[in-house]
């Protein structure tokens, strides 16, 4: 089961990296190769919210940003 990934707006990305006092560059990376990146069409720069639903918390969120494939 793959979680649900979200394209985030500008706007949405500067709340998240406000929050969390960080740069874009520091998110953690996923390739835009990546079969799920391609699916839902992001492009490198753009970053994603994935809604992980099996923790044992509940839903998780995690943030990526994409980038070139290498």
């Amino acid at each position: 089961m793959v979680p649900e990934h979200i394209i985030l707006s500008d706007k949405e990305v500067e709340k998240i990296l406000k929050k969390y006092n960080i740069k874009k560059e520091e998110l953690p990376l996923i390739r835009s190769d990546d079969p799920v990146v391609k699916l839902i069409g992001a492009e490198p720069g753009q970053v994603l919210k994935i809604i992980r639903k099996n923790s044992p918390a509940g839903a998780s969120e995690y943030y990526r940003l994409v980038v070139e494939g290498w």
